[in-house]
């Protein structure tokens, strides 16, 4: 693990490191005194906070801003960078977790970062250029939302626990007893979103999952609820800027 930042008084040293984790593997709720960037240059990690889950993958990566809880789970043989940076730079002007894309540069940045041998010198120039790419990359919609009201908990669960019925706008709302136009505010009023766009989203974010664990394009679009594979590949696509065989490990 190297330690490319002084520590500041009184305030919990900025850190990067890069290690692997196998599949399954869990990191414990916790929460880091600095910023982090956490990335994943092989395999899916899947983070959780209070408020809602992200996946950082080979084209994601995900902004910690210090003092967040947050806890991660392993999908597929992973290869995990992180990069501390002191609670006065925010890099990214956010007081949320955000997740950004990550391109060719980026991501050999990033890498060359969390070297446990990097000179500090080399570390401030490689963090120059990352600082500046990273203040121009896309930060990416995919975040799937915790919901707070027990009856909108209650719909997610249904439409989550088997993802491959389509469930309907209007099936969801009568099997948690509310009419169409009250579930509709629900999902725009604590998602900010409508149910068909949380659908996808959490569809999405699963075949991430499956794919890092070693499942098949086919086999992932049919768990995740898609007709066919073609409408999987489409919907992945306009989702993630990537077909999902980029994001499959294979077994």
């Amino acid at each position: 693990m190297s330690e490319n930042s002084q520590p500041g008084k009184g305030v919990e040293e900025p850190r990067s490191s890069t290690h692997a984790h196998l599949a399954g593997d869990v990191i414990g709720r916790h929460q880091h005194g600095y910023h982090q960037l956490l990335y994943v240059s092989s395999g899916v990690l899947a983070v959780h906070t209070g408020e809602a889950s992200r996946v950082a993958s080979s084209a994601r990566a995900l902004w910690i801003p210090a003092g967040t809880w947050h806890h991660h789970r392993v999908h597929g043989h992973s290869s995990v960078h992180t990069l501390g940076f002191a609670v006065h730079d925010d890099l990214l002007e956010s007081r949320t977790p955000v997740v950004v894309a990550v391109d060719a540069l980026v991501r050999e940045l990033i890498i060359a970062c969390s070297e446990p041998s990097l000179p500090q010198q080399e570390a401030r120039h490689l963090r120059a250029v990352l600082r500046d790419r990273l203040r121009r990359a896309l930060v990416e919609p995919l975040t799937v939302p915790t919901p707070d009201s027990p009856l909108l908990r209650r719909a997610c669960t249904l439409v989550t626990d088997d993802l491959r019925q389509p469930r309907t706008a209007a099936w969801l709302a009568r099997s948690v007893g509310v009419s169409e136009r009250t579930l509709a505010r629900l999902f725009r009023s604590e998602f900010g979103m409508t149910y068909p766009q949380w659908r996808t989203h959490v569809r999405v974010f699963h075949a991430m999952v499956l794919l890092a664990e070693g499942a098949t394009v086919s086999e992932t679009g049919r768990r995740c609820g898609w007709a066919t594979t073609s409408a999987f590949i489409d919907a992945f696509g306009s989702t993630m800027g990537r077909t999902p065989g980029t994001c499959r490990t294979a077994p």
